[in-house]
């Protein structure tokens, strides 16, 4: 907003031959309070003083010797096509008004002047002036905010049509290398290649799942969470992502309250906030992740914009890096801003953590200062409810086991074979099927144990997993379903897989994810009949 201040602080030039007339006009602006008044007897200098300066204000004659006033504002104009003329034409010939406004001054004042009458028509030039740069900046920032929402969506269209092929792909790659190090145990020579090409598959997941996210192509599936529990399971990944100089220390709160989130994306979270804070302690240091309680009160709500005032779980990860500058904090969580050399940082770490940290409904801060390390605090809002069964510990030890008949449905030979091998190699009897008309043939014609439950793609060709799902419940309402996609959210939700209730893997799995997953639902009592479409197959 213009202030009177902003208006004194303006740079204003005199423009006239008659050494008196300038005396006069510094005394009269200088007397009013503008701080930075100079002058100019040389019309001829105008243009090269205002580059130098950018005035807003020059107070001009027009009559000069050597160059008039109308050849000076046609050098600004020449100077600077398209500029704000910022010029009050101070003059002794009033009958060229109507002409010197033609030529782009924005007032006149006839001399002999009123002191008074210029004064006023000064600050109101100048007043004019700055809500005019005022409104040039806000159409700069929203252009800015416009370009900005482009990108995000180019970002989301391009993660949006690679998710499905690309997850495939990782999946294929980050199971079979678990397979692989699963079969040839910890002491192979081999083990080393299979973790890196397992981890070289978790980040592309990662990154995938990053942009999604960021884009909104994917949405947060909240569950009650223990915030501790999920800390504590990151620990060994948190230990492998630190350099051999970081030590980090885990401090989990007393009796901290739970949390409404997603597993996955809080562990993304810490992921992205670790990985900064490893890159900021390049000779090393200590990062220290903490919860506890915390209360946000009305102050702090009228503080930071969108918080509202209540009981919060807070997060807290911090190191003794480097620390940021105020302008580095500005743009902290703006899409693909980085201050990683290029190639090293993609600018989407943190405006993925801070669009996971407002979809659970939360608020995230930042404290640092240079040399002196950063701390990101990340608030949850606490509810006191149960924790749910998905979220509940899973038995440590050796990946479940089972004997039930179970049948896989996948268009993707790659991943279908995956997943056979998984499941077989964990004792189940699978049956396998590459869309939804062929599973529903395979289970005509299969004569053994009843089929368990039938893990399936959503979308297939020929017939898509959720209409073939309808269709075996006819036969078996117990049957249980679990679907699994690479697709995004939005492109498999009118497909009714994502709605409550519905079991859900998402691609790529891992294999003691899918193995602990279809144990956990083959446990679970028997669903309720759905409701279909058909009656029986001979419907």
């Amino acid at each position: 907003m213009i202030s009177s201040s902003d208006i004194f602080k303006t740079e204003i030039l005199i423009v006239d031959d008659q050494e008196a007339n300038v005396a006069l006009l510094e005394e009269m602006l200088r007397g009013a309070g503008y701080l930075s008044v100079t002058s100019t007897r040389n019309p001829r200098e105008v243009c090269e003083l205002h580059r130098k300066h950018r005035y807003s204000l020059i107070l001009l004659d027009l009559e000069m010797p050597g160059m008039d006033g109308f050849q000076v504002m046609e050098g600004l104009k020449a100077f600077d096509v398209g500029c704000y003329l910022p010029v009050l034409v101070v003059t002794a010939q009033p009958n060229h008004k109507l002409r010197a406004i033609k030529a782009g001054a924005k007032d006149f004042v006839s001399k002999p002047f009123d002191l008074a009458e210029v004064l006023t028509r000064v600050h109101n030039m100048l007043e004019a002036r700055l809500q005019h740069l005022e409104a040039e900046v806000r159409t700069c920032q929203a252009e800015g905010r416009f370009i900005e929402s482009q990108k995000v969506d180019a970002i989301g269209q391009l993660a949006a049509g690679v998710a499905h092929d690309f997850n495939n792909i990782i999946a294929i790659v980050m199971g079979y290398s678990e397979l692989m190090m699963d079969k040839l145990g910890p002491q192979t020579d081999l083990r080393s290649d299979l973790e890196a090409i397992h981890a070289a598959g978790q980040r592309a997941a990662g990154l995938t799942r990053q942009l999604l996210i960021f884009s909104r192509k994917q949405t947060v599936q909240l569950v009650v969470l223990d915030i501790n529990k999920v800390v504590h399971d990151m620990d060994a990944m948190l230990q492998r992502l630190m350099h051999e100089n970081i030590e980090v220390s885990i401090v989990p709160g007393k009796q901290v309250g739970r949390i409404r989130g997603d597993t996955g994306y809080i562990g993304q979270v810490l992921i992205n906030l670790a990985v900064n804070a490893r890159d900021a302690m390049p000779r090393g240091g200590k990062l220290t992740i903490a919860t506890t309680n915390a209360t946000l009160d009305e102050h702090y709500a009228r503080m930071h914009k969108g918080v509202n005032p209540g009981e919060y779980v807070m997060l807290s990860v911090s190191d003794t890096g480097t620390g940021m500058t105020d302008e580095v904090k500005a743009h902290l969580f703006e899409a693909l801003f980085t201050t990683k050399p290029r190639g090293e940082g993609t600018g989407l770490g943190l405006a993925t953590c801070l669009t996971i940290v407002q979809q659970s409904g939360g608020h995230i801060g930042v404290y640092s200062e240079l040399g002196m390390g950063t701390t990101f605090k990340i608030y949850l809002p606490r509810i006191d409810q149960p924790l749910d069964a998905a979220t509940k510990a899973t038995q440590a030890g050796l990946v479940p086991r089972g004997t039930e008949t179970l049948l896989v449905v996948e268009d993707d030979p790659g991943v279908r074979a995956l997943a056979c091998g998984i499941l077989e190699a964990q004792g189940y009897e699978v049956l396998a099927a590459s869309n939804g008309a062929e599973a529903l043939e395979t289970a005509r014609q299969h004569t053994g144990r009843p089929i368990s439950l039938v893990l399936t793609d959503v979308i297939m060709p020929v017939m898509g997993g959720n209409m073939m799902a309808e269709w075996l419940k006819t036969m078996n309402p117990d049957l249980k379903i679990l679907f699994s996609s690479g697709y995004t959210d939005d492109a498999i939700l009118h497909h009714g897989v994502l709605q409550p209730g519905i079991q859900f893997i998402p691609k790529p799995y891992t294999p003691s994810a899918l193995a602990h997953r279809v144990r956990e639902l083959l446990d679970q009592p028997g669903a309720p009949r759905a409701d279909t479409a058909a009656k029986s197959f001979g419907a």
